[in-house]
């Protein structure tokens, strides 16, 4: 703060000294204790001007600032003459990805919104990487956007990522035509020659190609007497142009400059003399299907297609999109197995900014994450204690630490997620979804981090303190490091580690189990009622009126009365004493089976919905006794709505849950085994002899409505029905439809349309979906049928208008002729 008094005014001009006062006091910050003997506690009400003054008059007279440096004038204090102090801290702007800065006298800082950046600097991406970390993070299949290089120079672009039951799909789209059709042409001359471009530039796909673990694009051909790619002299009639501008006339799963299309590889074309089906310019329709897997070259940008003196030929082709799976540098890993052991990298460049992210697990209570040093500068990532991770650095104005302490232990042989950043503004250290952790930098301190030594991973230069456990997916401002291959050349460290499923097996759900993989986990739903990555896509189907679906435990065994121990050995496999039941409907029927499990015993347990819309429960587990009949008026539970049901019992205690709100407990009085369990039926029952005459009642109602996600212990009925993984044990009668979901909102009566499923065909399919395989959603087809639907309404609508108004035409005019025939016969 600089203080300029001008107290010394001339005595010719006294009507100018309250105008002088007035402009000192605005410029001073001290304005009110213009007396020095005044005491340090006086302050201004207003704040003191910053910045430089030029060209300063009072009244009609120019004040020289020398003269006040001299004394001659005024008085001073904390006042640079003859130059101008400010400093401009947006220029150079130490704001990256397009924020905008701003300062004020002493620091400025940078408006990170709308950039896809946050962070003092805009530095940290706040989108993940890939699909494949999205999958990790528990994100469905939808629209996302990744950032592939992290805080590097690319920004995000959008993306679909198709998760599938084995892997995480990332569709890239491009914006050419959906079908290209040829026609024949002069010879040499080129027939078409389509562009396609995508969302994301060039540098974006690049890095998102190279982080992928495979690639592939499809093109799928039609000829009719067209030929490609090549004529029997060898002569290129069609090319195709990649990322990097260059020229392919290979196709298929062939190599480069191979000229040959998947059928020639393989030797099943039509036409052996060729090497594509479309290369023989025969008078019918042949097709090619094409999978460019090339990921260097990809994705396609240009093709172009040429014809040799065949003016009556044609071809159509489709070009799918961008499709990639995998991340190399999610997975890539590595376990230090000594204290001893580190892996070694060049020194990291990161001077004025410098972000580190990896993941970590481990049993121990401390080691040395990383470590690299300078001339006296450093910078090192540690687990100091079992709930301690810090991050220390010196950059010249000696040692800052930045601790995050977590209530539980990180050495829990779980993956934990570490972020730390340092930049000219401060530091920053983040662990898991814990509190981030910050520490400003010094005002007008050092800023530019130099090292020179190698990076040190796993370990110190020292050889001290070194960590025991893996690390994995470490990047350095963005960019990986390959830990896998250092690892495989270093004593004392592997490459990979196993025991994901640990941290990512809460992503399973619904009773799907987490399967372990070499690169991360898969969810196994082959006991539970879902499907889809996660074991959570429910499975349901449409009951019609008569309608049911039989699941058998096993065979029927035709015995005589007194085979009961034979019996007993049969069937012991199956008899019960505890079982777990869940199921979700919609219906407006009453009465209504819901579930029916019978024996070869004369047993059973039914699930209905009695006349008054209640939940009813009967178990006959002892023939010779009546069953145990249970009421739970929780609700009218036909009301159209979609209601969820889970049963539990143990021995002779059942306990009832409602929509995951109601509960009740109940305790049979017939028996705790269930035996000789032999099937469950859905909807309508034709046999239910020995049941009582509730059960027999709703029997032969049977079900109306939607079921789903049904499952009694390890079957899941619906599933073994509609997704059939071995020989059958479901009988269907009547019509059972499958559905996406049991749509609460929709009418009950009928299947709702919304509940139809979704078929994805075209060339944007690469295999049926949970199977490994992207499957491309058919918006554009559905809504060209919903158009289509919509223009025949509208159409037919017009049409009914035109005709009742011609009709009222009509009857208006018979009756004004009628009126007039009327009064003639008066006169």
């Amino acid at each position: 703060m600089h203080d300029y008094f001008l107290d010394e005014i001339s005595q010719k001009k006294p009507n100018l000294f309250s105008v002088v006062i007035a402009f000192v006091l605005f410029l001073s910050p001290y304005s009110g204790c213009l007396d020095n003997s005044s005491g340090a506690g006086c302050k201004s009400p207003v704040g003191g001007f910053q910045g430089c003054l030029r060209l300063i008059t009072i009244g009609d007279k120019a004040v020289d600032p020398i003269s006040v440096q001299q004394g001659a004038l005024g008085r001073f204090r904390d006042l640079q003459i003859d130059s101008c102090g400010i400093t401009d801290r947006c220029l150079p702007s130490y704001c990256e990805h397009g924020g905008a800065c701003s300062q004020s006298w002493d620091t400025f800082s940078c408006d990170c919104l709308g950039t896809g950046y946050t962070g003092e600097t805009c530095h940290s991406s706040l989108y993940e990487q890939s699909c494949e970390a999205h999958k990790h993070r528990g994100n469905p299949s939808g629209l996302y956007y990744i950032d592939a290089d992290g805080s590097g120079p690319l920004g995000p672009f959008l993306v679909y990522c198709n998760m599938t039951a084995d892997a995480a799909w990332t569709v890239v789209r491009h914006g050419g035509p959906d079908a290209v059709t040829v026609r024949g042409a002069p010879s040499g001359h080129p027939r078409s020659a389509v562009s396609f471009a995508y969302a994301a530039g060039a540098g974006q796909l690049r890095a998102a190609v190279s982080l992928a673990e495979r690639c592939e694009q499809r093109l799928a051909l039609r000829c009719g007497t067209a030929r490609r790619p090549d004529s029997r002299d060898g002569t290129p009639l069609s090319w195709w142009v990649g990322r990097t501008n260059e020229t392919h006339t290979y196709w298929g799963g062939s190599l480069p400059d191979a000229q040959k299309c998947t059928c020639g590889l393989e030797g099943n074309c039509i036409d052996s003399q060729y090497y594509c089906n479309c290369d023989a310019g025969r008078n019918e329709w042949a097709s090619d299907t094409i999978v460019l897997s090339q990921k260097e070259h990809l994705p396609v940008t240009q093709i172009v297609m040429m014809d040799a003196g065949q003016p009556h030929s044609e071809a159509a082709y489709t070009l799918g999109p961008l499709l990639c799976h995998g991340d190399k540098s999610f997975w890539n890993s590595a376990s230090f197995n000594t204290e001893t052991s580190y892996l070694h990298f060049p020194a990291f460049h990161g001077e004025l900014t410098a972000d580190v992210c990896f993941f970590f697990k481990t049993t121990v209570s401390s080691g040395v994450f990383m470590e690299n040093l300078g001339i006296t500068d450093f910078i090192r990532i540690e687990l100091r204690a079992p709930t301690e991770v810090t991050f220390s650095f010196d950059v010249g104005n000696g040692p800052c630490e930045v601790t995050v302490q977590s209530p539980t232990p990180f050495n829990d042989n779980r993956w934990h997620h570490v972020r730390a950043e340092r930049n000219v503004k401060g530091a920053s250290l983040q662990v898991d979804q814990l509190p981030q952790k910050m520490q400003p930098a010094p005002a007008d301190g050092h800023v530019r981090l130099q090292l020179n030594s190698q990076l040190f991973i796993g370990g110190t230069a020292a050889r001290q303190r070194g960590f025991l456990g893996c690390i994995r997916s470490l990047q350095l401002n963005g960019v990986a490091l390959d830990l896998e291959e250092r690892a495989t050349v270093t004593p004392g460290v592997e490459p990979g580690c196993a025991g994901h499923c640990s941290t990512y097996g809460h992503l399973c759900r619904n009773g799907g189990r987490c399967r372990e993989k070499r690169r991360g986990v898969a969810c196994d739903c082959a006991f539970s009622a879902y499907d889809g990555p996660f074991c959570s896509n429910e499975i349901s189907a449409y009951f019609q009126t008569g309608s049911s679906m039989t699941y058998h435990f096993q065979e029927h065994y035709t015995l005589s009365e007194n085979s009961s121990s034979l019996v007993s050995s049969l069937h012991r496999d199956v008899t019960l004493t505890r079982e777990m039941i869940t199921l979700s409907f919609r219906t407006t029927q009453t009465p209504s089976l819901l579930l029916y499990v019978s024996s070869f015993y004369e047993e059973y347990l039914s699930v209905i919905l009695a006349n008054n819309g209640s939940l009813q429960i009967r178990y006959k587990l002892d023939r010779h006794q009546n069953p145990d009949a249970f009421a739970f008026d929780f609700k009218n539970m036909a009301d159209g709505q979609l209601h969820q049901v889970k049963i539990n019992r143990e021995d002779a205690v059942v306990v009832v849950e409602v929509n995951q709100s109601a509960k009740k407990q109940v305790i049979l009085s017939s028996g705790t085994e269930f035996n000789a369990v032999k099937s469950l039926i859905l909807g309508k029952v034709l046999e239910a002899a020995g049941a009582d005459p509730d059960t027999r009642r709703a029997a032969a109602s049977g079900f109306t409505g939607c079921l789903s996600a049904v499952r009694f212990g390890r079957a899941a009925p619906l599933k073994a029905a509609l997704r059939p993984s071995g020989p059958s044990r479901v009988t269907v009668r009547g019509h059972v439809a499958p559905v996406t979901r049991c749509a609460a909102g929709a009418a009950s009566g009928s299947p709702a349309r919304e509940l139809a499923p979704r078929l994805a065909g075209g060339a944007g399919r690469s295999g049926p979906a949970d199977e490994g395989e992207p499957l491309v959603n058919a918006d554009r087809r559905d809504s060209a049928v919903i158009g289509g639907v919509i223009a025949v309404v509208i159409f037919i609508l017009l049409c009914i208008t035109a005709i009742a108004i011609r009709i009222y035409q009509q009857r208006k005019l018979r009756k004004e002729n009628e009126s007039k025939v009327s009064k003639k016969e008066e006169c």
